[in-house]
């Protein structure tokens, strides 16, 4: 075969030689062109990539070290009394025994509590505040009062049940 290659070239008139030799150049730098445009274009969408995926990577880690705080974080007691108790004194060290108005107990997790004028960032930070003890919301109405930032608030609040 390279004997048939070489008796063909030699076969060719020497312009010819010299035609088939630059449009091999071209061809080759086209194709050249062609590859690292390719690879650069590559290169940046992984640049992209990476970016992303090491800020889900930062993501993942923060989010492994609240679930081992929160694994960490002590059970939950059944008295039905606890939870009435413990929202009591939330309220008290949070400033709002003054407007609460009422908790009632529905049962083991659940608890009722209703204020009567509260201002609502401070009810919206003692709900915050709660979340640290595993009492979360299950209903709640809120009503603006005529006073700007007071508000009325009923609300459900409930915690897991043990297991």
């Amino acid at each position: 075969m390279k004997v048939r290659l070489i008796r063909l070239w030699e076969s060719r008139a020497p312009r010819e030689r010299k035609i088939i030799i630059a449009l091999a150049i071209v061809v080759g730098l086209t194709l050249y062109v062609a590859l690292m445009q390719t690879a650069w274009r590559a290169r940046t969408q992984l640049r992209t990539s990476v970016t992303s995926l090491r800020a889900q990577a930062a993501t993942l880690d923060q989010q492994a070290g609240e679930l081992e705080r929160l694994r960490a974080a002590p059970g939950i007691s059944a008295s039905p009394t606890d939870l009435r108790t413990l929202l009591q004194s939330e309220a008290a060290s949070a400033g709002l025994s003054r407007s609460l108005v009422r908790i009632d107990a529905m049962d083991h997790d659940q608890v009722v509590v209703v204020f009567g004028s509260v201002p609502y960032a401070d009810w919206h930070n003692w709900i915050a505040s709660l979340k640290s003890q595993q009492v979360r919301i299950d209903t709640c109405r809120i009503e603006a009062l005529s006073t700007p930032g007071l508000v009325s608030v009923t609300a459900t609040l409930a915690r897991p049940k043990p297991k």
